[in-house]
């Protein structure tokens, strides 16, 4: 029997609640962040991005690989996504696959301080990677639209296995 992705991005953006970053790239807590930074269309456009924009390597689903890949990056003043970094890989070519899709993200709307200045930030991103039958999935596009609501309204639970 075929075997399939099903993937789901659990991301809860880890460290953006106001991590900010001077020009001189020192971190620090910053509870001057009036709004953080945004992916364009929001949290459900952002999971569904990364669904549709990461691919399960082949050697991962040939190896039956699974397991949860950690990435930071930094969101610029301007929105532009930088300092990419793989924290946690579970190898065969996951990590590479969750830093690539990262790397093709559109501009965000940046993190703004209380006096209207925009902010770098960092966000860690976890993004799990689950194999399932063929038969048990929809087109990819469905099923991403399924789960990037899901997870946006909190429900993800069920849906993100232990580990």
């Amino acid at each position: 029997m075929k075997r399939f992705l099903l993937f789901f991005v659990s991301l809860f953006l880890i460290g953006n609640i106001a991590i900010a970053q001077d020009d001189d790239d020192i971190s620090y807590y910053d509870s001057d962040i009036e709004s953080d930074a945004e992916f364009p269309g929001g949290l459900e456009e952002l999971y569904m991005f990364a669904c549709m924009n990461v691919e399960y390597p082949k050697e991962a689903r040939e190896a039956n690989i699974e397991g949860k890949v950690y990435v930071s990056f930094t969101v610029g003043k301007d929105g532009s996504v930088a300092n990419i970094k793989l924290l946690k890989d579970i190898g065969y070519g996951c990590g590479e696959a969750v830093v690539k899709m990262v790397q093709s993200m559109p501009r965000w709307k940046p993190a703004m301080r209380k006096n209207g200045n925009p902010v770098r930030v960092q966000f860690s991103l976890p993004v799990n990677f689950i194999l399932a039958d063929d038969e048990e999935l929809e087109s990819k596009e469905v099923r991403c639209r399924t789960q990037a609501k899901l997870i946006s309204q909190g429900y993800n639970k069920s849906a993100v296995p232990d580990e």
